[in-house]
């Protein structure tokens, strides 16, 4: 049987056919996707008309800042930037464009490279806050401009030029925040510094989008596809604050010409009624078009720092005051009782030194100790207390005491609402093996902590909440500076939680018993207020070679307490000459919203305690 043989021409007609219906299929599907591009999807439209488009992003206004009261600490006011979308630029009239910003020809090509280096074709601010004058005649001459347009944002303004360190700042959004929050864009203000920093989320609210056509005038003539594509801003939240502006005020002008910083907590709910910081600025000093140059005008500032927080970054020895930490720790421990008596003949002997007391009488209780403030007493505590024989050894017993100041809220960060809060400092046992160089040290190699000096390091803030424990008689909630966020009834549920000290109340009111004395006839009488029971703790810091800082703890009244306060003037003096009135003043102030003590008014209001030596 013979097999046919298949011929060459029916072998390349089944290609033929083969390969027509491959590019037919090909050509179908490049047909429905180009069908698709063109009149389906209108993403690829926009993106073919972008150079005739431009993307507008709405800033929303940043929420508002009140005080206690409801009294408006921190507004909005308008304000417009330049902006550049440097592919869009052509025949620029650069040296009218110059001539019009008040720049040179070097400062343009430096912005207009800084914007190229970011997107040749994202908007970027080129310069911001235009002064008015300039805003209307760029907009009358726009059309010689392309690639430029104006676009409104606003711009902080404190009606009262208070609370600078507790406001905080905003400013330009850094390279690195950036990178980092996509949320950003070059050109975008964020908080820097203050709440303004710690509530940034809250404050921005969300940006908003248009997407507009532009003319080859480079003038908009309207909204891209109805504005399908926009979205609209949210505007921020505001913050509803625990500060008193009108005590905030009356703090700062008793600090003018000190340095150092005032705390005043209410005791019963942590919440921060002032907090002074001094030397202070203006924080309208940081808005607009100067804010760059008075911005490193006040950073430059070696002497005084007044960027610088004191009130929350400054580790201080707390002096005297820090006896009352020492003697609570050796009460609850059992170490002491009420009755315990150490006679002093003018100071605690350590061998050939003697850390040295003033005349008062002797022998004396704890209650006496606290009110005149007696060196010797609290050594002796503390020296009870750390080589006691119910510990293995005096690191044992240091330990055991270190808890207690711990608990009290020294050593660590109390978790104000405030950025760069400091913990101060109370070392751990290790620290003291290495400085001693062995492990068999004892309670006077290291005594002079008892009242307060040595490696005891505590902030203003750490002081007044100190004092607040102490009115509330065992336990305090975290200082915080916002009480409400969006509304005034949307209550900032973090700062609710009471922390316990752990210190049984009765042992409480065996030292605010002292402190009622040291301000009765003690060493606090400068700190009475006719009509009004005070309890205080007179503080005198060693600074060497510098004089003593002024310290001041006190509440008051002394039932159902409104108000503690702590104040450190640095480099001033004792704690009764100087700290002690200006607490009181603040009390007086705030409890009677006015001052009759005129004379003790004007002395501390017009002291100048700046550059004092010893």
């Amino acid at each position: 049987m013979t097999i046919p043989v298949m011929s060459a021409y029916n072998k390349f007609s089944h290609r033929k056919v083969f390969f027509f219906f491959l590019f037919s299929f090909t050509g179908l599907a490049f047909i429905t996707r180009l069908f698709y591009i063109q009149i389906v999807d209108d993403k690829y439209k926009v993106s073919a008309e972008k150079n005739a488009l431009r993307y507008i992003y709405d800033y929303p206004a940043r929420g508002l800042i009140y005080d206690r009261f409801g009294k408006l600490m921190v507004y909005n006011k308008a304000t417009f930037d330049l902006m550049v979308i440097p592919r869009e630029i052509e025949k620029l009239d650069t040296t009218g464009l110059c001539e019009l910003l008040g720049i040179d020809r070097e400062e343009f090509d430096k912005r207009l490279k800084k914007a190229k280096d970011y997107s040749g074709y994202q908007p970027t601010i080129f310069d911001s806050d235009l002064p008015a004058i300039t805003y209307s005649r760029f907009q009358e001459q726009q059309y010689r401009f392309k690639g430029f347009y104006v676009q409104g944002r606003t711009i902080r303004t404190y009606p009262m030029p208070i609370a600078a360190h507790t406001l905080g700042y905003i400013g330009e959004a850094s390279p690195v925040v950036v990178e980092a929050d996509k949320y950003y864009r070059p050109g975008d203000y964020i908080g820097i510094n203050g709440l303004e920093k710690s509530y940034e989320k809250e404050l921005r609210g969300q940006k908003g989008l248009r997407v507009v056509v532009v003319d080859v005038f480079n003038a908009v003539q309207g909204s891209y596809q109805d504005g399908e594509y926009d979205h609209t801003s949210v505007a921020g939240k505001d913050l509803f604050t625990t500060i008193d502006a009108e005590l905030q005020m009356y703090g700062e002008s008793l600090m003018m010409n000190k340095r150092g910083g005032i705390v005043a907590i209410e005791p019963s709910t942590g919440e921060v009624l002032a907090i002074v910081s001094s030397p202070s600025y203006d924080p309208n000093l940081l808005v607009g078009r100067d804010r760059s140059k008075n911005y490193i005008a006040l950073q430059n500032d070696v002497e005084n720092h007044p960027l610088y927080n004191r009130t929350i970054m400054t580790r201080y020895p707390p002096g005297s005051t820090f006896k009352v930490v020492n003697g609570l720790a050796g009460l609850q421990e059992g170490i002491l009782d009420e009755k315990t008596a150490f006679p002093c003949f003018g100071g605690y002997s350590l061998g050939n030194h003697t850390v040295g007391c003033h005349s008062h009488p002797s022998p004396l209780n704890i209650r006496a100790a606290v009110q005149y403030s007696c060196n010797t007493w609290f050594c002796w505590a503390f020296k009870k207390f750390v080589d006691n024989d119910r510990f293995s050894s005096s690191r044992e017993g240091y330990d055991r005491w270190r808890k207690y100041i711990m608990k009290l809220g020294f050593g660590h960060p109390l978790g104000i609402d405030l950025p760069n809060e400091f913990g101060g400092n109370v070392s751990e046992v290790d620290y003291y093996d290495k400085m001693k160089g062995n492990k068999q040290w004892r309670a006077n190699s290291i005594v002079s902590i008892a009242i307060g000096q040595g490696e005891i390091g505590a902030t203003p803030l750490q002081l007044a909440n100190l004092t607040a424990i102490i009115a509330n008689r065992g336990y305090y909630i975290t200082p915080h500076v916002v009480k409400a966020i969006g509304s005034a009834d949307s209550l900032n549920t973090k700062y609710m939680q009471r922390h316990e000290t752990g210190i049984d109340p009765k042992y409480y009111e065996i030292v605010i018993d002292g402190m009622e004395m040291a301000v009765l006839s003690g060493t606090a009488t400068n700190a009475q207020i006719p009509g009004l029971t005070v309890c205080g703790k007179t503080g005198t810091a060693q600074d060497p070679p510098r004089k003593n800082h002024s310290v001041f703890i006190c509440f008051a009244p002394r039932v159902n307490p409104k108000i503690a306060v702590a104040v450190l003037i640095e480099n001033s003096g004792y704690g009764g000459d100087w700290a002690a009135p200006v607490a009181s003043l603040m009390i007086e102030y705030f409890i009677n919203r006015k001052v009759e003590r005129k004379d003790v008014e004007y002395r501390m209001m017009n002291a100048v305690l700046l550059n004092t030596k010893k």
